[in-house]
């Protein structure tokens, strides 16, 4: 791995990039996004400001985790109301998977479909947020 030396060189050995900070997801309401990470998944709220003309950034995380989730309403990121709802390809990671698929479920979030053996061996799920963001559970 490349790094920086003390003198601001890439040096062998030392990692340049430490770790992914944020992904985003496109939400039209982020109170009730918000509501979803912080209530119902039991995140924490990270950050919750205004910027630029009128805009919010608002980011959650699981407790202890380094990267966040940044919820951004289309016009805050430029983008449009179709990129809420759509596939993103993020994983999270719980130690209980049929554990948490019940808790979660009791707490009104919706699963694609039960927990299942995956062709790799993992035992996986998938389950949405208000706006339709599909967001991958695996135990691990």
């Amino acid at each position: 791995m490349l790094g920086m030396s003390e003198k601001g060189e890439i040096k062998e050995g030392d990692a340049v990039i430490t770790h992914i900070h944020s992904a985003t997801l496109i939400v039209e309401d982020q109170d009730a996004a918000l509501d979803f990470y912080v209530g119902k998944l039991d995140w924490e709220k990270r950050a919750d400001a205004a910027y630029g003309d009128g805009a919010r950034w608002v980011e959650v995380g699981p407790p202890g985790a380094v990267t966040v989730l940044a919820l951004v309403k289309p016009d805050g990121v430029d983008a449009s109301s179709e990129e809420a709802g759509k596939y993103k390809g993020i994983s999270v990671v719980t130690d209980d998977i049929d554990s948490t698929y019940a808790t979660l479920s009791d707490r009104g979030v919706k699963f694609v479909q039960p927990p299942e053996q995956m062709p790799w061996g993992a035992k996986a799920t998938w389950f949405e947020d208000p706006d339709g963001n599909l967001l991958f559970l695996v135990e691990g």
